[in-house]
């Protein structure tokens, strides 16, 4: 049985502790689209502030403090490793916003990939899915999905050869119905890249922008990933 874990609870957020992080791999592949996130959230939810600590690192934050990311594996780095820190993802925070004004994409039929980080959080897989429908998007359900999701492959790297995590991700990629496939995290991104998929990244639907394909190697991606981490 799954057990579920729970976002911090919106009405209980201090919002002078309130801190969007967006993540290593954002930050590296997408520069431009965490300040365009964060003024989202501030033209909405007011003091947001900015934190661009890596969740491997002491994030010299204050008792109480709540970060809003759009990463899995910051989300549980975060609520796990530091005492004191509350998490919510970036996905339930904007879903929760009356009158947040989003493009129109009809016509675009997608399946979703959700993060085996948040397996264990239906709540992030309700809010993902409540904002592609009110952009106007239908979704076509992969058999494994939800709090059923399964790793897209990326989380091997490092463990097994690369050519058996690239078996992986294709494996993966095939099970979705849709050649286009909503993603969260940008090691997705690339592993629905590799697979054969179109990948969309949610954010860039939210912001109405395109998402490119993204051609690095397992090698590649990771290498500018931790030189990112050691720096930040």
């Amino acid at each position: 049985m799954t057990r579920i874990r729970e976002s911090c609870s919106i009405d209980r957020i201090d919002m002078e502790k309130c801190y969007f992080n967006p993540g290593c791999a954002m930050s590296v592949y997408k520069p431009e689209v965490p300040r365009m996130l964060w003024e989202l959230l501030k033209e909405y939810l007011g003091d947001v502030k900015f934190h661009d600590i890596c969740c491997r690192h002491d994030p010299r934050l204050p008792e109480g403090a709540t970060v809003i990311n759009n990463c899995a594996g910051c989300d549980r780095r975060f609520r796990s490793l530091y005492a004191g820190i509350h998490t919510i993802s970036i996905w339930e925070m904007l879903d929760h916003i009356d009158g947040l004004k989003l493009p129109d994409h009809s016509g675009l039929t997608v399946s979703v990939h959700d993060s085996c980080g948040y397996r264990h959080k239906p709540q992030v897989h309700k809010a993902i899915r409540s904002l592609l429908c009110k952009m106007h998007i239908t979704i076509l359900e992969a058999e494994f999905s939800g709090t059923r999701s399964v790793c897209c492959g990326d989380n091997f790297y490092g463990y097994v050869p690369n050519e058996r995590v690239e078996a992986r991700i294709k494996e993966r990629a095939d099970q979705f119905p849709c050649d286009n496939v909503v993603v969260t995290c940008i090691g997705c991104v690339r592993a629905m890249t590799a697979g054969g998929k179109i990948p969309r990244y949610l954010p860039d639907l939210l912001l109405n922008r395109v998402s490119e394909a993204m051609p690095d190697s397992l090698d590649e991606y990771h290498g500018k990933l931790v030189d990112h981490i050691e720096g930040h």
